[in-house]
């Protein structure tokens, strides 16, 4: 409203002015000419003067309560379970509006304007609620907790917040006031002098404007949702400070909200917000790429969807799915695509940081013992030697009499302590040998000499020389009958083993594992081979070595038996060991004694890995078990992408082996074994069966007894069951006798092998043979009026029977193939002709035989084949 003189207004009231002046001047206005100004605040101080001289009551309510109730329930968990409790909380709030004459007035030239402050919340005196505030839980916490009552905190919270913030304000708006109650004295002059044009300039408000708020409350302080924008005005401390008469009514319920919703209380509003904000800027992450990565993998790293990546793969040309492995520059071109960076790095990159944790334990090296592998053929006395020389009784308790897993053992003899590794001589374990020959400092070749050289003999020969291991040859059985020693030499000699006494360097000792003959010899050959050697490893290092051998116990779990080669294994160690880990719970030695440690060139058998490791895996000891876990994780991580390339690719080869050799028949097994070694040389042997026609599929193998898993998965595959050394458990013998699956058990491998030869041959297809029966030679041709041309012929060899398959020959050359129709000697019908007699035969649909042809007649049989 514009301002106006005290003349305008006079006439406006209809008065004179100079009863106006006298009015305003007993109200106390500065008033004393007609033409001077008159303000809305001028008048207002007028209007309220004359209502209180007239008697009218000029009161208004200033302070106005109130209340709030509020009902929830919180799910609480005790010893008698869970329980839902109600809960109300009661609320009352109070709010005091100042007077007028309180605030200074700013178009008063005498007087510097001053902020007033808004209407102030009081809190009225009364008990707490119910509900305890706790600290904001953390985000473990907060997922076991009633969404309710995180809703009630996070309330409370904003409500102490907002508290803090009002106390902050009202604390700067003090220091603002006395800052300019200070240099008010020295802007009164210049108040004065624009005090009039200001009057005309300002708007119509209640309050005046505040000061200017930092960038960062206004932010706070704006809306962040449409709902909120939409909202009414806030009220006590979030109320603005310009207010209008409009914000009075509808703060006292007489406004009229615009449009039609319905207005939403502001305990529901709360809920409403939104707690995720999008992201001002692109992320641009670092991506870790190794030789190979899944598809899976690179859209993890890249916090896309897989399928983004597989779009962006298509576009490149390549097609994956989302488990496939791509190589590395399509994976930095899928990277780049996308806008993040590469970053490259190995594949093996934990396993070189745990070698190189590994090669930093430098210990003082020690002379240690000599590790011996014994090694020969199939029952040429390897395991009875060394029973004489441990005085113990391995071989009478071994199935058939043979060696079926590698067995480690030390033993102090008076030439010192030596350990031994004991491996089978069958040939199904090639592979458990070469291990042995890879572990050892010395290989002792049994050779019996009444047998002299045979096949595993020449293949322990070249495992030592792959192994490049000093070789002593033990030619054993010379107590018997018929041993030639000699003769074992000439046929070593063949091979490249020549003896000392011929001039070469491998040493040939005569022994009889019977009557112990030569074994003190044996003993100082391999000591001096080990003086020679200079056998030293450190002790006061964590151990390390080699897998031998490892099984499923069905009382203690996991049980491997490993060779320390360098350093000391204790009880309570973390042991890696392959794709296994674990704390070492017990040791035992090979007589199953409990041991506290272990030093190089000892065998030891451990308890507490998480499962079996392969046999010939590398061990180490490292520093704790998230260490040992991360490499273990990798490690089966690896194997795992490795399976699936090798099964893509067998996937193709076996599409296009399929299209061009036909159809190929497949016995599907379930193997069971006792050790990982048996099972390893079982599965490799079964694998080399077979042919172009038939082949062996292993299904699944495994360490341990057979179990109702192993039974479903062979009624799904429709596989046979093998146990080698181990039984089946309850559940699965009821189940093998209600579904009638094939169960065998072996305890000697070769059995098992022959076994399965027999069925692969039972499934081969028969083998077609013809043999001539009988040749007849055409001596005459003449009609029948029933059965046409008929051939008068001669038995020259053999019987010609009737209704038998026949050829006819004209010079020595096939002329027709069919079918013998009648068969007749002196007017009689006959069903077979001897050699030397005369008969007439009639040739099925065919009329052009002639004299000195000859029919031959034949039949075929079907011939079982084998492997």
């Amino acid at each position: 409203m514009a301002q106006v003189t005290v003349q305008q207004l006079a006439e406006v009231v209809g008065a004179s002015s100079e009863r106006l002046l006298t009015q305003m001047k007993e109200a106390g206005l500065p008033h004393s000419a007609p033409d001077e100004a008159v303000s809305d605040e001028d008048k207002q101080t007028l209007l309220k003067y004359l209502k209180r001289s007239h008697g009218e009551a000029t009161e208004q309510p200033k302070r106005i309560t109130l209340k709030r109730k509020t009902l929830s329930t919180l799910k609480t968990s005790g010893s008698t379970g869970k329980k839902t409790v109600a809960v109300e909380v009661r609320k009352k709030r109070t709010y005091v509006k100042r007077d007028a004459e309180q605030a200074p007035l700013e178009e008063m030239p005498e007087v510097e304007p001053e902020v007033e402050a808004p209407p102030v919340e009081v809190e009225a005196p009364e008990p707490p609620p119910e509900v305890v505030i706790d600290p904001e839980p953390t985000p473990e916490e907060a997922a076991e907790m009633d969404p309710e009552v995180l809703r009630q905190r996070a309330a409370e919270r904003r409500k102490q917040q907002e508290a803090a913030e009002a106390a902050a304000r009202k604390a700067a708006l003090e220091a603002r006031r006395a800052a300019e109650a200070q240099a008010k004295a020295d802007a009164e002059a210049k108040k004065a002098a624009d005090s009039k044009d200001a009057a005309r300039k300002q708007p119509k408000r209640l309050h005046e404007a505040p000061a200017q708020r930092p960038a960062n409350e206004q932010r706070e302080r704006r809306p962040r949702s449409r709902l909120a924008r939409n909202a009414p005005a806030g009220r006590g401390k979030q109320r603005g400070h310009n207010l209008s008469l409009a914000d009075l009514d509808a703060e006292a319920g007489l406004g009229r909200r615009r449009g039609g919703r319905k207005k939403i209380k502001p305990t529901h509003a709360e809920h409403t917000r939104h707690g995720v904000e999008q992201p001002t800027e692109r992320m641009v992450r670092d991506v870790e790429i190794a030789d190979m990565i899944s598809v899976a993998g690179l859209a993890q790293q890249m916090a896309v969807k897989s399928g983004e990546v597989i779009k962006e793969l298509m576009k490149l040309g390549v097609m994956a799915t989302i488990n496939q492995m791509i190589d590395q520059d399509t994976a930095t071109l899928v990277v780049e695509e996308f806008g993040h960076r590469v970053k490259l790095i190995s594949a093996d990159a934990l396993e070189e940081k745990l070698e190189q944790t590994l090669s930093e334990h430098e210990g003082t090296d020690e002379p240690r013992a000599p590790v011996v592998t014994v090694m020969g053929h199939v029952d040429h006395g390897k395991t009875s030697l060394l029973d004489y020389i441990r005085k113990s009784q391995v071989a009478d308790g071994e199935a058939g009499g043979i060696t079926q897993h590698i067995g480690a053992y030390h033993v102090d003899t008076d030439h010192g302590m030596i350990s031994f590794l004991d491996t089978p001589g069958h040939a199904a374990f090639t592979a458990m040998r070469a291990r042995g020959a890879k572990s050892t400092d010395i290989v002792i070749l049994v050779v019996a000499a009444d047998d002299g050289v045979m096949p595993q003999t020449e293949e322990a020969v070249a495992h030592a020389r792959a192994a490049e291991v000093p070789l002593i040859v033990a030619v054993n059985k010379i107590d018997k009958e018929g041993a030639d020693p000699e003769r074992v030499k000439n046929e070593l000699s063949a091979k490249e083993v020549i003896p000392e006494d011929w001039g070469g360097d491998t040493q040939f000792i005569n022994v009889s594992a019977h009557t112990g003959e030569g074994i003190s010899d044996l003993l100082d050959a391999v000591l001096l081979q080990a003086e020679l050697l200079e056998l030293t490893a450190p002790r006061d290092v964590p151990a390390q070595g080699i897998v031998i051998e490892s099984r499923l116990d069905k009382g203690r779990g996991p049980v491997a038996s490993l060779l320390v080669q360098n350093g000391t294994l204790r009880q309570g160690d973390i042991v890696l060991a392959g794709l296994q880990f674990g704390r070492v719970r017990a040791m035992l030695d090979e007589n199953g004694e409990n041991i506290e440690q272990a030093g190089p060139s000892i065998p030891v058998e451990i308890l507490g890995l998480d499962g079996t490791p392969a046999a010939g895996d590398l061990f180490a000891v490292v520093e704790n078990e998230k260490r040992a876990r991360e490499v273990a994780d990798f490690r089966q991580e690896k194997s795992r992408d490795n399976k699936l390339q090798r099964q893509q690719a067998a996937k193709l080869d076996n599409m296009f082996e399929s299209m061009t050799a036909g159809e190929r028949k497949t016995l599907n097994v379930v193997v069971k074994a006792d050790v990982r070694g048996s099972l390893e040389a079982i599965q490799s042997s079964l694998l080399e069966l077979g042919n172009d026609e038939v082949q062996v599929n292993v299904v699944s193998g495994g360490v341990g007894g057979i179990t109702e898993t192993d039974i479903n998965l062979a009624m799904t595959s429709e596989a046979v069951v093998f146990g080698f050394n181990v039984r089946a458990d309850g559940a699965a013998r009821r189940l093998v006798e209600s579904e009638g699956v094939d169960l065998r058990y072996y305890n000697v491998i070769y059995d098992l092998i022959d076994d399965v030869k027999q069925a692969l041959s039972g499934m081969l297809a028969p083998e077609l043979r013809e043999e001539i029966l009988g040749i007849a030679e055409v001596k005459d041709v003449f009609r029948s009026p029933k059965f046409g041309q008929i051939a008068g012929c001669m038995v020259t060899e053999g019987t010609v029977h009737r209704s038998r398959p026949i050829r006819v020959l004209r010079d020595n050359v096939v002329i027709y193939e069919g079918e013998l129709e009648s068969l007749r000697r002196h007017k009689d019908d006959v069903n077979e002709v001897r050699n030397g007699t005369e008969c007439g035969i009639g040739v099925k649909n065919y009329t052009d035989v002639k004299v000195g042809d000859l029919i031959e007649v034949y039949e075929v049989k079907e011939v079982a084949r084998s492997l």
